[in-house]
């Protein structure tokens, strides 16, 4: 559950460049997100890569968004595939985001499905978006993917959060008003 202070903190102030990066990014780490895992096929087999750089584009048509490093080794297999699939952890899912936070073959031992694209698709994730790639953008040190959703599954659970630098979870709603969009 979220707990919040009884008063607002003073705000610091800063212009992002090279030699204040770490100060970007813990500014950016205030903004918790949840976890996901990409995948894709290659030549060679299945990649994926945790991210929490995802996003909705668009309900109609279904467009969704993800961006990877350009320093990652995982980094030419998604530049250049056509296919993709987005999979949304669940709080008990903490052990597979690490698996494939970190290099290496993240699919050794592991059970999963293919689509018809041959994409690897991970069974019990809160949510999963099949994607056919629309578009790659220059986004500095990051390639924008944006993909348009041809299949998606969903399933009731509490999601992996990330903020600061750190995994958590959300205990559940305070109130149960819902935020109309």
């Amino acid at each position: 559950m979220y707990h919040f202070a009884d008063r607002a903190m003073p705000m610091k102030s800063f212009v992002p460049g090279p030699e204040r990066k770490r100060e970007f990014r813990d500014a950016l780490g205030r903004f918790a997100t949840g976890v996901t895992i990409i995948t894709t096929v290659t030549q060679a087999g299945p990649v994926g890569i945790t991210a929490n750089s995802f996003a909705s584009v668009s309900l109609d048509p279904p467009i969704v968004l993800w961006s990877i490093g350009r320093h990652s080794k995982r980094f030419d297999a998604f530049a250049d595939c056509e296919n993709f699939a987005v999979h949304v952890l669940g709080a008990e899912q903490l052990d597979l985001g690490r698996r494939f936070a970190r290099s290496g073959d993240a699919f050794a031992g592991l059970a999963f499905g293919e689509n018809e694209a041959g994409v690897p698709l991970l069974a019990e994730c809160l949510s999963r978006f099949e994607c056919s790639r629309v578009a790659a953008h220059d986004g500095g040190d990051h390639l924008i993917m944006l993909g348009q959703v041809t299949a998606a599954t969903l399933r009731d659970g509490e999601p992996l959060l990330f903020a600061r630098g750190e995994y958590g979870r959300f205990d559940g709603f305070s109130r149960p008003d819902r935020l109309e969009t």
